[in-house]
């Protein structure tokens, strides 16, 4: 990527003045690696944070999943109403069943959408050896992004589990916690709303790998000038000094490196699926 120029001014509504000058945030992790369930835990958290913040959420992930399946839950309750009711229950029903199927109706996308690009996430991790990190991108197009979030993550190779382990780890919550509380610090989210916007999934691997179908090679992957990333780095207590130090370099720097065997190997690998957040934010604040 192109870096962007340091008295540059960001888009009308963008995130460059937002996380510009922000330097790099570092959240030491306390443990030699981090298992593909934790990297995909803490990946998830920082996903529904960039949502939640920029308002394309109504409420925090978490919420907003364990809302859904309730919902849906009571659809399929109400899908055999009660044989027997008064008149006025039965608005009562009727009208209950009407505000669960809108709202049901109102998320569904939302959260197919969430649910499809977190599990492709989880493939991914389940079949390479080990990642170099992920970005998460916030706007229209990856060209022109609003917001961008380029996370490092130092973990070494991954060992023999797999991201779809439902046991969570309080590695993995310290880690996400950490990453949350720095962001929040820097005023990740701060600016006004812009709108309902795409939210873009990236993860650097090594160009040798056979990633999954759902990931698609960005070789050559650039973005605006007028957007700064944030960047963060999660490091393990075994990595490599080396390694940390070059892994360091944001992706906007990555390109001018190929002379380097070691960055000339990374490319990054854009997900074919994207969240799209939902619009209203004065509906959000009620």
């Amino acid at each position: 990527m192109e870096a962007a120029p340091s008295g540059g001014g960001g888009r009308g509504g963008g995130g460059g003045d937002e996380q510009r000058g922000l330097g790099l945030l570092e959240v030491q992790a306390a443990a030699a690696a981090l298992r593909r369930s934790e990297v995909f835990h803490v990946v998830k958290e920082l996903l529904g944070f960039v949502l939640y913040m920029h308002h394309q959420i109504p409420s925090v992930l978490q919420n907003l999943e364990n809302e859904f399946a309730s919902l849906k839950e009571e659809m399929t309750e109400m899908t055999l109403p009660p044989a027997e009711l008064k008149p006025s229950d039965q608005r009562k029903y009727n009208t209950r069943k009407r505000v669960v199927r809108c709202r049901i109706k109102k998320q569904e996308k939302l959260m197919n959408g969430i649910s499809t690009l977190l599990s492709a996430l989880q493939q991914a991790l389940d079949e390479v050896p080990s990642i170099e990190g992920v970005v998460l991108i916030l706007g229209g197009s990856l060209v022109r992004p609003l917001f961008v979030y380029d996370i490092t993550i130092s973990h070494g190779r991954f060992d023999s589990g797999s991201a779809k382990e439902h046991a969570l780890t309080k590695l993995a919550q310290s880690v996400s916690r950490k990453a949350i509380r720095a962001l929040v610090s820097r005023g990740a989210g701060s600016l006004s709303y812009t709108g309902p916007s795409k939210l873009f999934l990236l993860v650097r691997c090594p160009s040798t790998l056979n990633m999954p179908l759902d990931f698609l090679p960005k070789r050559d992957f650039r973005y605006s000038k007028k957007v700064v990333p944030l960047q963060m780095h999660i490091k393990c207590n075994a990595a490599d000094c080396q390694v940390n130090n070059q892994q360091r370099l944001s992706i906007v720097d990555a390109p001018r490196c190929t002379s380097e065997s070691y960055l000339s190997d990374v490319i990054w690998f854009q997900c074919k699926h994207t969240i799209r957040g939902l619009p209203g934010k004065a509906s959000f604040e009620g």
